[in-house]
């Protein structure tokens, strides 16, 4: 009769140590803050915003939204990119743990700002573009920095107080806005995250 091999005490012991060790790092995981928030990237959105903006101001175009929309569909794969080579190298996944929490934290404001955007264009109420595109861009960031760096959530709050003021203003101040929210406070907040944080 064949005689089932035992673990001896000190390969059970090493064998519940390593998975101790993978609980405490995947609960770190989960519980740290989410600091891959690209900032040189940040710059580049501001740059293109502003650009984006100077082309609006400087037309007399009717169809500015398709310019900012034009903007927003470069920055994204860009900031993404960017997102995800930062946080590779600090050693963890954009998709898993912290990263995935500032996503959803991120996310939703932002799929309500492309379904408004859609309902305010369709109603020819694209007035209302500037007010809305700030006020849920900034509770994304905010919802998103809740996770993460609190220079990430003091941007939010900036975005959400031009949304307001935006809001008060007359419709023709829209542009002006805009190029405040996306150009300067990613061009300034983006170099502080670069030059304070890794990039």
């Amino acid at each position: 009769m064949v005689e089932t091999p035992r673990l001896s005490p000190v390969a059970s012991l090493g064998t519940r140590a390593a998975a101790d060790l993978s609980f405490i790092r995947s609960a770190m995981e989960r519980s740290g803050r989410f600091t891959a928030v690209p900032g040189w990237s940040g710059v580049f959105l501001g740059a293109l915003a502003v650009a984006a903006g100077g082309f609006c101001v400087g037309s007399t175009t009717e169809r500015w939204p398709e310019v900012w929309l034009v903007a927003a569909a470069l920055a994204v794969p860009v900031n993404a990119w960017s997102m995800q080579r930062k946080a590779r190298r600090q050693g963890f996944s954009v998709l898993r743990g912290r990263g995935r929490s500032f996503l959803f934290g991120l996310c939703p404001p932002l799929i309500a700002g492309a379904v408004m955007t859609g309902v305010l264009w369709h109603s020819e109420r694209v007035d209302l573009l500037p007010q809305t595109w700030l006020l849920l861009y900034g509770t994304a960031v905010v919802t998103g920095g809740t996770r993460s760096l609190p220079v990430v959530t003091i941007m939010g709050v900036a975005f959400m107080i031009l949304g307001v003021l935006s809001s008060m203003a007359p419709a023709s101040w829209g542009q002006g806005f805009l190029m405040v929210g996306f150009g300067g406070l990613h061009l300034s907040f983006g170099a502080w995250i670069g030059l304070r944080h890794g990039g």
